[in-house]
């Protein structure tokens, strides 16, 4: 691995247009990957003729953008998110049109349309015949881009798949992944150096007997993917874990606990030197008054167990914060997702409640994906369904926000 592509965390949305160097564009997806990018891939419906949509679906593993309208697409405004969920936009290979496209705001496809919503830096890798390069026509698309802001990675000159000889060719898939790391090295956000980030994550155990304890299903992705955020964006990271399956980020001091209680304790042992405290982790609310000594043996007798009420971590630390503490919930619904999250905002004296219904399949506990609302005192910001990465960085926006409005 080269210098430039020691890894690095960060989330690009990979366009591939239709040229006959679309096939490299899997060598570009693949660098991405190996410098520790999770990539998306959105193609034009022309580049689906030279390499099909499954090749780099299965290769990222998430579904791949064509058509905003298309029956199985899971986001009807995927040009938006897909674009304002991203650190870096990379389109290789750029053909002409598609040059062309972007110099005069054209935005009749989904790369068009993504290209004009996107809030992050874009990159291009040009690839076309050299008289087609060389036009004037395209030398001053070129140049518009450039005034826009846009990175461009020259084409290599040799020959090319029509026989010509001379500049045009796609640069090579490991000098564009350089540039895509630098670029992103160089535009990193690092607004929240100076915070000290304490996140509760995972699930609770509550034992029962020494064999048996109530549980839920969550997996600790949540709130891993904002401690990984987190410190991506300058932060120091302290993770209370209970129990979890997601695997931790390096680099953070990871606290392992079971219980309610123990989490408890551990978060009133690290809060004071917290600046933002996050309450990802799904505690449970009872455990049972009583904890056989000895394994419960089964009878054809009901049993009856007697549960009582755990610490509320969460109230705790909203109504007794101080130095400016922010305080963020999560709140997992079934039913009446705003009215339970404005509640628990207010009740708990909370800055922020991330809620998410947890009774759907595509979100919620265990899955890679989530779909949240963020509820403010001010503000109702509904998010359609995405990774769960990029809802923590909408999170991290969030409370971004409110220490500027705090100091």
């Amino acid at each position: 691995m080269s210098e430039n592509n020691r890894p690095i965390t960060a989330r690009v949305a990979l366009g591939v247009s239709g040229g006959i160097a679309a096939y490299k564009a899997v060598e570009v997806l693949r660098g991405l990957q190996r410098a520790g990018c999770e990539v998306r891939v959105a193609m034009t419906k022309r580049a689906c003729e030279f390499i099909q949509p499954l090749t780099f679906r299965a290769l990222s593993g998430t579904h791949v953008l064509v058509d905003d309208y298309a029956p199985d697409n899971p986001d009807p405004i995927a040009h938006i998110t897909f674009s304002q969920s991203v650190d870096l936009f990379v389109i290789a290979p750029a053909t002409a049109n598609i040059i062309a496209k972007f110099a005069h705001g054209v935005a009749d496809d989904f790369i068009t349309s993504t290209y004009l919503a996107s809030t992050a830096p874009v990159l291009i890798a040009p690839a076309m015949n050299t008289t087609m390069l060389q036009h004037p026509a395209t030398q001053r698309n070129l140049a518009q881009l450039k005034a826009d802001g846009v990175t461009i990675v020259e084409p290599d000159a040799g020959e090319m798949a029509c026989g010509t000889v001379g500049p045009g060719r796609l640069s090579e898939p490991e000098q564009i992944v350089n540039a895509a790391l630098e670029l992103l090295k160089s535009n990193r956000k690092r607004d929240l150096e100076g915070e000290r980030l304490l996140i509760t994550v995972g699930a609770t155990r509550e034992e029962i007997d020494p064999v048996r304890f109530i549980s839920n299903r969550s997996s600790g992705r949540m709130g891993f993917a904002l401690a990984k955020a987190a410190q991506a964006r300058g932060a120091e990271v302290t993770v209370v874990a209970g129990v979890t399956t997601a695997q931790a980020p390096s680099g953070i001091k990871l606290i392992n606990v079971k219980s309610a209680a123990d989490m408890a304790d551990a978060v009133e042992h690290e809060i004071d030197k917290a600046t933002v405290f996050i309450g990802a982790a799904a505690v449970a609310d009872y455990r049972p008054s009583e904890v056989a000594e000895q394994k419960i043996k089964k009878s054809d007798q009901t049993l009856i167990l007697t549960l009582e009420r755990t610490a509320d971590i969460l109230a705790q630390v909203g109504t007794s914060r101080t130095n400016g503490l922010i305080v963020i919930g999560f709140a997992a619904e079934t039913e009446n997702l705003l009215a339970n999250a404005q509640q628990k905002l207010s009740s708990k004296n909370l800055d922020v409640v991330v809620a998410n219904d947890v009774s759907r399949t595509d979100a919620g506990f265990d899955t890679p994906t989530n779909a949240v609302t963020i509820v403010t005192k001010d503000k109702v910001l509904e998010l359609p369904l995405m990774a769960k990465t990029a809802v923590a960085d909408r999170v991290l926006d969030v409370a971004a926000e409110l220490r500027n409005k705090k100091t």
